[in-house]
């Protein structure tokens, strides 16, 4: 494959974030050695931008939707909760800064001036389906299983708008997740 069509392939795509494995697919590439060469000229031209080891971008950092690029950093399945959402939702009305992820591994990363956190939920839990969604590929809890992830993580945790709040589905979800026993 030469390099035009690989260069072809990356600016074709619709996604922007690359790990090292996902070019590899792209391009057909069995071979390590020659993975890590193309990638290493195409990180000299400029037209791939290193986020960090193993994840590359087509674009510069700051023009990457920080929450497309939260999932990419762990590289593992997670899901939009707790406070980004209550927030975006108006459950809560403080600004939230790190953006809020909950998946099967607790951690804290800084990547181009923002924080992601990442909140541990059992594997039961996490792969439960109820109350989440998928929005362009993303997987985002909705209001009420935000609240449900939420009061599981902190059980005195305080709303600022409750009344924002279906606590019937709160309840239903808390149930079908398994939170409440």
């Amino acid at each position: 494959m030469t390099r035009t069509s690989k260069l072809d392939q990356l600016l074709k795509s619709d996604q922007k974030l690359f790990h090292t494995q996902d070019l590899a697919l792209l391009w057909d590439i069995n071979n390590r050695n020659t993975l890590y060469t193309a990638i290493k000229r195409l990180l000299k031209r400029g037209v791939l931008i290193a986020v960090k080891k193993g994840l590359y971008s087509v674009l510069p950092l700051d023009q990457i939707d920080i929450v497309r690029l939260g999932p990419a950093l762990i590289h593992q399945f997670c899901y939009l909760s707790t406070e980004t959402v209550l927030a975006k939702e108006g459950i809560i009305s403080q600004k939230v800064y790190p953006v809020t992820f909950v998946a099967s591994l607790s951690r804290k990363i800084k990547q181009g001036g923002n924080l992601f956190v990442f909140r541990k939920l059992k594997t039961q839990y996490l792969f439960c389906p109820e109350g989440i969604k998928q929005e362009g590929g993303i997987y985002v809890a909705g209001k009420e299983r935000a609240v449900a992830d939420m009061l599981y993580f902190n059980p005195k945790y305080y709303f600022d708008n409750p009344s924002l709040v279906d606590w019937d589905k709160v309840s239903g979800i808390q149930g079908k997740v398994g939170y409440k026993r």
